[in-house]
């Protein structure tokens, strides 16, 4: 069992960090105001690399493991995680073509976007269908040899910059996927909407109003759409896991930093039980976060079924972070409540650590489904 990074990994470790202390990190705080996306700085991680690294070799891209995303995905969430969801979520939209996709929809869609920085979105969640996958409405109806695609998606990450979608529609009753040009006639992107966090993330409603797809373009047979989507999870979640690592090892550094050099009644802050204890927990938490996420990103890059560790990664890391974050603002005492620290910005950014790409309680449901079928833990 090795805990420790190759060499590689830890090259490529000290590139993301470098990448993030020079573009990330300086510029958090005015993409967090603006709410602009930083297309700009998405152009730097293209160069070197941190953008489409798991598309295979064959099509243009460097084949990474899931491991590396992640280690990559941690640094430059300590950075700003708004601005690593807008340059990381490619990969979401990207893997059901990777998975499922064929020759020819891998050649048109996938071989481009290592030749030029492009983005895809992933269009699955409905205003009712949300961690419920199986309720969605959106509907796809065959006239002739084409589909034509009426529906909503909302809260769509990379929406309205995107060159084409996943799209997961009904056929009948069968779940279907499709990849669908952004400029489709019939297409209509909405306007960005304005979260609590992550505020860099471009997050819009997409419309598909009688929208022609042909059935080149439709992602297996019909009915693999759920299960392609589901399978894309356990590609994403590790690198989900590990985004949220990056807050909590942020809101550490925030609140050693602060508690090491404040002073109160003559003493340092750190010098308290009720602080360093705080910063003990939160370095064991993050640890314990960490494992669980390479674990269950080394699974998948070995072909094994990670689908119960990567929903444990998510939930836990997760959790860890909205707390770390918490704490952070605590140890910081008024300066945490105000912008003047980016504790606050931490602590907006984790929450959606708990919800997307399936709610907490989701994950905790695949635990527990997977815990039905075994016999005895060992």
């Amino acid at each position: 069992m090795e805990f420790s990074l190759t060499s590689e990994q830890q090259e490529l470790v000290n590139k993301a960090r470098a990448f993030t202390k020079e573009w990330v990190a300086p510029n958090a705080a005015k993409y967090d105001r603006s709410g602009e996306f930083p297309k700009d700085i998405c152009a730097e991680a293209f160069k070197l690399g941190f953008m489409n690294a798991h598309i295979p070799k064959e099509y243009g891209g460097l084949e990474e493991p899931v491991l590396n995303h992640c280690l990559v995905m941690e640094e430059i969430g300590t950075g700003c995680t708004g601005i690593g969801t807008a340059l990381g979520s490619n990969g979401l939209s990207q893997y059901p073509v990777i998975f499922a996709g064929n020759d020819f929809q891998k050649k048109k869609f996938l071989e481009p976007m290592t030749q030029e920085l492009m983005f895809s979105a992933y269009c699955v969640t409905e205003p009712e269908a949300g961690s419920d996958v199986s309720r969605i409405k959106t509907v796809a109806d065959k006239v002739g040899d084409d589909y034509v695609i009426n529906g909503v998606k909302w809260w769509i990450t990379c929406g309205s910059v995107a060159s084409w979608y996943f799209v997961l529609a009904r056929v009948g009753d069968k779940a279907t996927g499709f990849i669908v040009p952004a400029d489709t006639p019939g297409i209509i992107r909405g306007v960005k909407e304005q979260n609590l966090g992550q505020h860099a993330s471009n997050t819009v409603r997409v419309t598909f109003e009688d929208v022609k797809v042909p059935k080149e373009y439709r992602l297996g047979e019909e009915g693999d759409g759920f299960k392609i989507a589901m399978k894309t999870f356990d590609h994403t979640r590790p690198g989900i896991a590990a985004g949220a690592n990056g807050i909590t090892k942020a809101a550490l550094n925030i609140g050693l930093t602060y508690a090491k050099g404040r002073r109160t009644f003559d003493k340092k802050l750190i010098s308290y039980q009720g602080v360093s204890f705080k910063l003990a927990e939160m370095m064991t938490k993050l640890d314990a976060a960490r494992y669980m996420t390479y674990l269950s990103a080394d699974l998948f890059d070995q072909g094994k079924d990670n689908s119960r560790e990567a929903a444990q990664a998510k939930w836990y890391a997760a959790e860890v972070a909205v707390w770390s974050a918490v704490e952070c603002c605590q140890i910081l005492g008024g300066y945490g409540y105000t912008n003047e620290m980016p504790a606050e910005k931490l602590l907006r950014d984790a929450k959606i650590y708990q919800i997307y790409e399936g709610a907490s309680e989701i994950q905790k449901m695949i635990i527990v489904a997977k815990l039905m079928r075994t016999k005895e833990v060992h």
